[in-house]
């Protein structure tokens, strides 16, 4: 038998199915459509494993609806733009586009290498006019909605990239790219009234039944929609008032000061007057203003000297302190501090001496005695040392609670949102240009649609930090359309997650001269499946259902959902190795190519291959540059060849599970793909006559369950479990005796297995097709079709019960009779060890589920 080759047939298989342009979308009216869509990449360079398995994944979703018969639309493109690229240009001395459009060629050589099943004829960069114009069409559209405005904002300001980051992109108080500190900044930038939405981006979620609860969740926990009190606290010995929003009213009584935000409007007129709070604002500058950074960063704050007087306790007045931990943005920028109810405000307190009261006692708690030490009581229970709110449980508390705010004509009960409106302006060049132009008389005036797209200009310089687009010397420099005077483009460039917020539409019909082809964008969508990374729950997901939502209201969509389907995948680990560490104690990670690991006495040993020096082993960690845990794919395609390398991602663990990476694993499955060979490269040239009907009937049974078990797994996305069903089938047919089965009897078998390893490892199965004798490609065959007689079981599993307690289990043969479900379990030890001594008085038999006999 000749040995299975990779490196051979699987560029020739691929090449037979580029010359047959086997997966070009056929837009065939007479088939049901099905739309499988990867979250497209970034094109950093070159592919890695978490890749590898995210596409190889998706693949196997469109090869297998393919087959089953389904109009399958499996595109792929580049989000190109973003900071990456400009700090490569300020790095390198290159040009982002040129080191933009190199990464796409290297990485499009890689994943066509991979054999993906996609439709590269629909391919696009999001850094391309032709895509990001459009873009700026459909923008304008937005502002003619209002749906898009500019305002003044204090925003988060990443000092290394100099540009805005929207709360979702500050991770723990830094740039989500650069790692830097972010700082608090005002800005006039361009939102994106994504708030418009927010009623109804939370009720659709519930519509979303083919979503991971956990990304449901995050999302409407980022939403957040809450009922609170809108009311006023008078200044006093003034006519003049703060006004605050909280969602616990029934705490009111437990107030122990009001904390407004630094660019609050009393904030700033105090601040003009007093130096010292001034510099406090100055101060208070630093850090990002998303929720995380607020509930993390160190409670700071300044007392003003104002008091205010407490609505429910005459007499009482609360001072008033500017406070770092409230956002103007949030509500009305102040609020009211329960210290003992909520933990910022404890902080805060125990920070600056201020009086904690408690107001909510827990269930079963001692009034007498309870109190609130260093961490706030959040939970239920009732309310006491509060008046008229005394006993009430919280719920009900609230309700009085603004019942009587509203009497007093202090306020009135309102809903708000946790969800903030998205910034959408970058001060950076590698970005779609935001299409308006600033004219002194006219005011903002969008760009003419004769006049886009708006190009970026090319004669650039990144020799100082900063927008290029500002500084260039003719760019911005423009005439407005509407009066003709002297104007200016804006210099802005818009969000990248903006880019990739509609492209699954323009995926539907990407060289139509308008945005969206409507008609194409009606069919096709909402994609059927789309797959990707949890870490986009609130950012790329959230954006995605907004701007769909917005492109509907502007007549481009019929959709408002843009994803029906979304599987979360787990991430790729590996293992970490330190040689040592540096000046500064960060381990010097040493990657695993030259890391050599044996088993001394028990333990594992790490040893670095090109020094021989001993490793600490670590942590299994996501594979990461960083830490040099990653595995090259290339590497591994030319070790163990590609379908080798799919077949153990998609076989190692449940897809929706982290995979550890292992050389004895990828090694597992280069085994099984040269064991599948073998048995194809095996067939003998002339038929051998069946001498044994049960062995072939067996062997049948075997292969068609396979089918049955193998394309639940694939519907259900148990790839893993369905896999291991392939590797049962094989080792059935390996030790199938042929001088028994018959020839017959196995060809069957082979050529059901060469169907079902089709999505899994297609070059494979392309070559074993051929050795089948089969005309054509087995990427345009159909689906295996299992027999349900041959799939069925001949026997299963009954458990019983006695007075409905399980005492045993009994095998039963399919078909049998009542009489014969009972004989059986009477006979059973275990059963019969139950029932010794016991009157039966009943006896319920579920057919195909349980038997229970009641004794008395």
């Amino acid at each position: 038998m000749a040995r299975y080759n990779p490196k051979e047939t699987e560029p020739k298989q691929r090449q037979r199915w580029d010359d047959a342009q086997t997966f070009l979308t056929r837009d065939d009216p007479s088939k049901p459509k099905y739309y499988v869509l990867e979250m497209f990449p970034y094109p950093s360079g070159r592919i890695h494993m978490g890749h590898v398995r995210n596409y190889a994944m998706g693949d196997l979703v469109a090869r297998f609806k393919r087959a089953r018969g389904f109009d399958v639309l499996h595109p792929m493109g580049w989000d190109a733009f973003g900071m990456p690229a400009e700090n490569a240009a300020m790095e390198r001395n290159v040009h982002p586009k040129g080191w933009t459009y190199d990464n796409i060629a290297n990485m499009r050589s890689e994943l066509k290498r991979l054999g993906l099943s996609i439709d590269w004829t629909r391919e696009f960069a999001t850094c391309a006019p032709e895509y990001y114009g459009q873009q700026q069409r459909w923008f304008i559209d937005l502002l003619k909605n209002d749906l898009v405005y500019r305002r003044e904002s204090q925003v988060n300001w990443d000092p290394v990239d100099m540009t805005v980051l929207a709360n979702e992109q500050v991770i723990e108080g830094r740039g989500w790219r650069s790692g830097a500190l972010v700082e608090k900044k005002k800005l006039t930038q361009w939102f994106m009234r994504i708030t418009r939405f927010a009623d109804d981006l939370l009720e659709g979620l519930s519509t979303l039944d083919r979503w991971p609860d956990k990304v449901r969740t995050m999302q409407a926990n980022w939403i957040g929609k809450s009922r609170g009190l809108q009311m006023r606290f008078p200044i006093h010995k003034s006519d003049e008032s703060v006004e605050i929003y909280t969602t616990r009213p029934d705490t009111l009584f437990g107030a122990a000061f009001i904390a407004i935000a630094a660019d609050h409007p009393l904030a700033q007129g105090l601040a003009s007057q007093n130096p010292k709070l001034a510099d406090f604002i100055k101060s208070i500058q630093k850090g990002g203003v998303s929720q995380a950074d607020i509930d993390t960063a160190e409670k700071l704050g300044f007392d003003t000297g104002i008091k205010v007087d407490h609505p429910f306790k005459p007499g009482t007045t609360l001072p008033v302190w500017v406070a770092n931990f409230v956002l103007m943005d949030y509500g009305t920028g102040a609020i009211f501090g329960c210290p003992a109810h909520d933990q910022r405000d404890l902080d805060f307190a125990r920070k600056y001496n201020l009086p904690v009261t408690e107001v909510v006692l827990p269930n079963g708690a001692d009034p007498t005695t309870w109190y609130v030490g260093n961490e706030a009581y959040t939970g239920p229970g009732t309310i006491f040392h509060s008046d008229f709110l005394d006993g009430l449980e919280i719920e009900a508390a609230k309700d009085a609670a603004i019942e009587r705010i509203e009497a007093l004509g202090l306020g009135t009960g309102a809903t708000v949102f946790r969800l903030r409106d998205w910034g959408v302006s970058r001060q950076r060049y590698w970005g779609c240009p935001i299409p308006v132009i600033h004219c002194e008389a006219c005011g903002v005036v969008p760009v003419p649609d004769d006049q886009l797209p708006v190009v970026l200009p090319e004669d650039v310089t990144f020799d100082i930090p900063g927008n290029p687009l500002e500084r260039h010397p003719t760019w911005k420099h423009v005439n407005c359309p509407s009066c003709g005077a002297k104007a200016r483009r804006e210099t802005d460039t818009l969000d990248t997650f903006v880019d990739s917020s509609w492209y699954f539409a323009r995926f539907t019909d990407p060289k139509h001269p308008q945005p969206i082809n409507k008609a194409a964008a009606d069919h096709w969508l909402p994609v059927d499946q789309y797959i990707g990374g949890i870490e986009h729950a609130v950012l790329h997901l959230l954006y995605a259902r907004f701007i769909t939502r917005a492109l509907n209201h502007c007549g481009y969509l019929d959709v408002k959902e843009p994803f029906a389907g979304l599987f979360t995948q787990g991430m790729l680990t590996h293992e970490t190795y330190a040689d040592g560490v540096d000046d500064i104690g960060k381990p010097n990670w040493v990657e695993p190519a030259d890391v050599q690991v044996e088993t001394i006495d028990g333990k594992r040993v790490a040893t670095r291959v090109s020094t021989g020096a001993a490793l600490t082993i670590g942590d299994i960690e996501k594979m990461s540059k960083s830490k040099k845990n990653t595995v090259a794919p290339g590497d591994i395609f030319d070790t163990y060849g590609v379908d080798s390398a799919r077949l153990f991602v998609l076989s190692d663990s449940p897809p929706e599970r982290d995979v550890q990476w292992s050389t004895s694993g990828v090694e597992g499955s280069w085994r099984l793909t040269h064991r599948i060979w073998d048995l194809f490269d095996g067939l003998p040239d002339v038929a051998i006559p069946c001498t044994d009907e049960a062995a072939a009937i067996a062997l049948r049974k075997a292969a068609h369950k396979a089918v049955k078990l193998v394309t639940e797994g694939f519907e259900g996305f148990r790839f893993n479990a369905a896999i291991a069903k392939l590797y049962e089938l094989v080792t059935t047919i390996r030790t199938a005796d042929i001088a028994k089965t018959g020839s017959e009897a196995r060809i069957e078998a082979l050529t059901l297995l060469a169907g079902l390893i089709a999505p899994v490892t297609p070059h494979l199965a392309e070559e074993c097709w051929t050795r089948l004798g089969r005309d054509g490609l087995i990427a345009e065959a159909a689906w295996p079709h299992f027999d349900p007689a041959l799939a069925q079981d001949d026997a299963y599993i009954m458990p019983v019960q006695v007075n409905g307690k399980r005492r045993g289990e009994i095998l039963i043969q399919n078909g049998a009779s009542e009489d014969e479900i009972r004989e059986t379990a009477l006979a059973d030890a275990d059963v019969k060890r139950h029932l010794d001594g016991a009157t039966i008085r009943k006896i319920i038999i579920v057919p195909n589920r349980i038997l229970n006999f009641v004794v008395g």
